[in-house]
């Protein structure tokens, strides 16, 4: 794509949903425009996201990065008089489709983004950026074979994803799990939100309502891990189930008879939600279908699963992960669950390490940023910097 006279080519890295997602890019952007020769534009409607994604990008490279918004502003005050973490995301492409159809590439962690084909940007390659690495079906999207390269984790997403025709031999890359140093270099390790050192859970629902264990069983679950005061307990589902002004007051209402206990903490969708500060200092893992799971088994540790509704699971691989701890049928139950996966450890550690390594391809002191960044460009066909 490049030639030794003339423009460089000009990638974006659109970042058009919930914050969390800039993670999964933001540090193979730097990587790529530190590397090769190659404009790399972060784009987002979102003045916040692109506040944070600076923060997470050493200012030494800034030089070298362009941080830019799109999207018109009435969008943006739409969005802020809603309560909406971001603007509407199909306007908002339909606002910038000129625009990004300058570029020679896009490179994106959201399917919703392909539709920009039916908008008539048709020059720029499509890149999928991996942003989790779970097992429910909406990780293997169908919009994925859009693309026309594609980032993965690891073995485990690469052969279910060739399986379903979503990637293609020769048109993607196994590049590790970039969110690991992009998270590393924003989390504070050693904060805690607690002033004891009782055992600390974490009590990471999904926001599914057909598949998370929040709607229905929630509430109960935080009273009677609250009530029974022998372990501190943080409550952090994902961002999405807060996204919105509305959605934010209903679960903070919900949680109301918890709020200032001082063995519960409650995170409706801070930077320490999405930058791993929870999986990392959580002793066990409580949750559902969240791909956050496996962020969490970067050190093995306890972990149990709510099935709410009775669901049949274990042939499922929508559910793989449930085998890694006890799954729990009833929220009346949680404290004996909670005390038997912590007893119970020993016979799940070895699965755990073994999915860990199923799910991110990983190699002892190198960077995952620099592989993803490495893949993008030898299908780009660009030249490294001299």
């Amino acid at each position: 794509m490049t030639s030794a006279v003339g423009p460089l080519p000009r990638i974006a890295f659109l970042f058009n949903a919930q914050a969390h997602q800039i993670l999964h890019g933001i540090t193979v952007a730097e990587r790529l425009a530190l590397d090769w020769q190659v404009n790399v534009d972060i784009l987002s409607a979102s003045p916040d996201h692109l506040t944070l994604a600076r923060r997470l990008t050493d200012p030494q490279s800034h030089c070298l990065l362009r941080f830019d918004l799109i999207g018109a502003p009435v969008l943006r005050r739409a969005a802020a008089a809603a309560g909406s973490v971001v603007p509407p995301k199909l306007l908002t492409l339909l606002h910038a489709r000129r625009r990004l159809d300058g570029y020679d590439a896009i490179a994106l962690p959201e399917r919703t983004s392909t539709i920009l084909r039916s908008f008539g940007v048709g020059r720029p390659m499509l890149i999928h950026l991996d942003h989790g690495a779970g097992d429910r079906a909406a990780g293997f999207d169908p919009r994925i074979a859009r693309f026309d390269f594609a980032l993965v984790a690891g073995e485990k997403q690469r052969c279910r994803m060739l399986a379903d025709g979503l990637i293609r031999p020769g048109d993607h890359a196994v590049v590790g799990y970039p969110k690991f140093e992009a998270a590393d270099r924003s989390r504070r390790d050693g904060w805690t939100p607690f002033a004891d050192k009782r055992p600390i859970i974490l009590y990471n629902p999904h926001f599914s309502k057909a598949l998370g264990s929040w709607p229905r069983h929630g509430a109960e679950i935080v009273r009677r891990i609250a009530e029974d005061g022998r372990f501190n307990l943080i409550v952090a589902p994902h961002v999405r189930m807060c996204d919105s002004r509305k959605r934010r007051a209903a679960f903070l209402k919900s949680l109301a008879p918890a709020s200032g206990l001082p063995n519960v903490h409650i995170d409706p969708g801070s930077d320490r939600s999405i930058d791993m500060s929870y999986t990392m200092m959580a002793d066990i893992y409580l949750g559902d279908v969240s791909s956050q799971i496996y962020e969490f088994l970067r050190t093995p540790r306890p972990c149990l699963f709510f099935n709410g509704d009775g669901r049949s699971w274990r042939d499922d691989p929508d559910h793989a992960h449930w085998r890694f701890g006890p799954v729990v049928e009833d929220a009346a139950l949680i404290m004996p669950a909670i005390d038997y996966a912590i007893e119970s450890h020993g016979d799940f550690a070895a699965g755990q390490r073994q999915g860990f390594v199923d799910t991110f391809d990983l190699h002892e002191g190198e960077s995952h940023s620099k592989r993803a960044a490495e893949a993008i460009a030898a299908f780009l066909r660009l030249q490294p910097h001299s």
